[in-house]
């Protein structure tokens, strides 16, 4: 056995940890290379306070299990030892032991910042430093990137299944294989943002990265750590920003993760939720102990600044937010309140330590304020993915379009409720895996109509006010539904019809990004304003969209149904010559052409409660976009 060495670990680290306030605590616990004495070496840290004995084994001892015993530092349930001559990619576990019942288990580390590849499970010894960032630029005005008021429209990516190598046995992309051939194409479609299915390592590939093992390493799936800070830099330097997919909500049932750590159900609560996309049960994260707050927190904290990371997209927010039927809270009701009060923390230690980076919710539920700050009775995150608009949106454009005047309020129920928070439309993964299908398929019509509808969909989606997210291979129709197993179909682009599509999306990605009237007051009152909301039986929508007060709106007409409606007036607020940028039906798209040759002059006519209108051509199953120029 190794001699006790003095603690790296000092009171005032042990009382913060204790207390639930040690966001930095990722620099004190888990594997971190130093010195003792002048010899090189290792210092190990781990958390388990009903543990009798901790070892730490791995390459270094032959995996000899009882041979390096830590010493414990009883008012935190901190175990710690430096191990000379252990030193970058050793491979290690803790031994654990605990009090109760003589459970043992060999645990990987918690805070961990790398690991071996699954199925294998071992942590490794790893340094963070020394990689050279070349964002500064980026990182200088992403504030302007990241601002409610900012254009910000994702691209969402699952890294194994985005592109592999069809002649190396159809092998997944290595961080720096991906990160130029990335960059170029979401740079070329005009996203201003990627945002990244869950990247912290995960035993099995079904879950999609959500049943998270090791919270602080990136998966070595795809490479190193620095192999992940080259993806996260390449995609800065072309001015694109960085989300991260965030799994705080649940673990899976691993022995060798955090599940009955110490012999206890230390970071969990004892009753595992049931059923998962992987088929294991979940452990739902104990937000009411201190210690395990301050892991979370620090986690996030940790992407941001190892990582440089934009945002954290945080998963499952709902699923937190209540507890499990049956089990009430110590106000009697069903809110989690511990959970709460987690992601209040959270949110206020995120935007503290890094005011420029988003927060976002996944949450399904009708909880309030969930983007208004703790302060004001909020949860505090920046934005919200409104899962009530992509409900209904998509319920609505799986209608016969004959049939679609009956469902006319699901396309414009959302705007009643659009100002409470600060939403994300999101067209997410979700809806085109697990026999969902692709949003293709869920077209009608033959194969013409099918395209024409979707890039209808994506027209009122980027006149609708929020910030904008699709899923890869929706930007160009992939036929088929997603699989993680399979990269995405890019053939496809060979055909005219999915190269139109994704060159509509280039297009509507940047008309978005140079209209101010289009971002900058997505959540106020003034930014949207219906014309016509009500003509159910035509099944045609207008409605404008304002940025400040000197500039021009931006008018959107939508035709749901496949009828071309002929001296179709619509009521606008000012006179003037008003051209059409935008035609999903142009033939550069793939569509039939029809519109109004490039614009049109206003009449004094009023219609709509407006002084002026135009007498417009509205192509079948189109979106048409006008602006007044002089």
């Amino acid at each position: 056995m190794i001699p006790v060495d003095p603690p790296h670990l000092s009171a005032h680290d042990l009382r913060l940890l204790t207390e639930g306030a040690h966001y930095q605590s990722f620099w004190k616990l888990g594997a971190h290379l130093s010195e003792l004495d002048g010899k090189p070496g290792t210092r190990f840290a781990v958390w388990a306070p009903h543990a009798k004995r901790v070892s730490v084994f791995g390459d270094f001892n032959g995996w000899n299990r009882g041979s390096h015993r830590m010493k414990l530092h009883a008012e935190a349930g901190v175990w710690e030892l430096f191990v000379p001559a252990v030193g970058q990619g050793d491979r290690y576990k803790f031994r654990v032991l605990s009090r109760f019942d003589g459970h043992r288990a060999d645990k990987s580390d918690p805070y961990a910042c790398a690991s071996e590849t699954p199925p294998r499970a071992a942590s490794k010894v790893w340094d963070l430093t020394g990689y050279q960032w070349g964002d500064e630029d980026w990182m200088s005005i992403r504030r302007l990137h990241n601002s409610p008021r900012s254009a910000i429209s994702i691209y969402e990516v699952q890294l194994g299944s985005w592109m592999r190598v069809p002649e190396q046995d159809s092998r997944s992309l290595s961080y720096r294989e991906i990160a130029p051939k990335l960059a170029d194409y979401v740079e070329t479609t005009g996203f201003t943002h990627v945002e990244l299915l869950p990247v912290s390592e995960h035993p099995l590939d079904a879950p999609w990265g959500y049943g998270t093992t090791s919270y602080f390493a990136p998966t070595s799936r795809f490479g190193t750590p620095q192999d992940f800070m080259y993806l996260i830099d390449t995609l800065h330097r072309r001015g694109i920003g960085v989300i991260l997919d965030w799994a705080p909500a649940h673990f899976p049932d691993d022995e060798q993760g955090l599940r009955f750590f110490d012999g206890t159900h230390l970071y969990e609560h004892p009753r595992p939720r049931p059923g998962t996309v992987a088929e294991q049960e979940e452990w739902v994260f104990n937000y009411g102990r201190r210690e395990v707050g301050n892991f979370l927190i620090s986690n996030a904290l940790f992407w941001c600044e190892k990582y440089h990371v934009d945002g954290l997209r945080v998963d499952a927010v709902a699923a937190m937010l209540y507890l499990d039927e049956g089990v009430p809270n110590r106000r009697d009701r069903e809110e989690n309140l511990d959970a709460v009060g987690f992601l209040r923390r959270f949110n206020d230690a995120v935007h503290a330590e890094y005011h420029d980076v988003m927060t976002i919710a996944e949450n399904s539920s009708s909880w309030p304020m969930v983007s208004r700050p703790p302060s004001s009775g909020g949860l505090g995150f920046g934005f919200k993915w409104n899962r009530g608009w992509m409900n209904d949106i998509l319920d609505y454009m799986k209608e016969d379009p004959a049939d679609r005047r009956r469902h006319h309020d699901k396309v414009t129920f959302s705007m009643l409720y659009a100002l409470k928070e600060n939403f994300v439309l999101p067209l997410p993964h979700d809806q085109v895996v697990a026999g969902k299908g692709s949003l293709i398929a869920k077209m009608p019509g033959d194969d013409g109509r099918k395209f024409a509808n979707l890039r209808l969909l994506y027209g009122y989606m980027y006149g609708h006010s929020g910030k904008k997210l699709l899923f890869m291979g929706g930007e160009f129709g992939q036929r088929g539904e997603w699989s993680y197993e399979n990269c995405l179909d890019w053939a496809a682009l060979d055909d005219k019809a999915h190269k139109g599509l994704r060159r509509w999306v280039c297009d509507l990605n940047v008309f978005y990004r140079g209209r101010p009237a289009l971002f900058e007051r997505d959540f106020e009152q003034d930014g949207f304003e219906w014309i016509d909301c009500h003509d159910r039986q035509s099944s045609v929508l207008s409605f404008l969209r304002r940025g400040k007060e000197a500039e021009d709106p931006i008018v959107f007409v939508c035709n749901f149904t496949p009828v071309s409606r002929y001296y179709y007036r619509v009521g606008v607020p000012f006179g003037w010559y008003w051209q059409e940028v935008l035609n999903s039906d142009s033939s550069a798209y793939g569509g039939s052409n029809q519109g109004n040759a490039g614009g049109i002059a206003a009449s004094d006519e009023p219609v709509h409660g407006r002084p002026c209108s135009l007498s417009i051509t509205l192509p079948p199953l189109a979106v048409v976009v006008f602006r007044r120029v002089p």
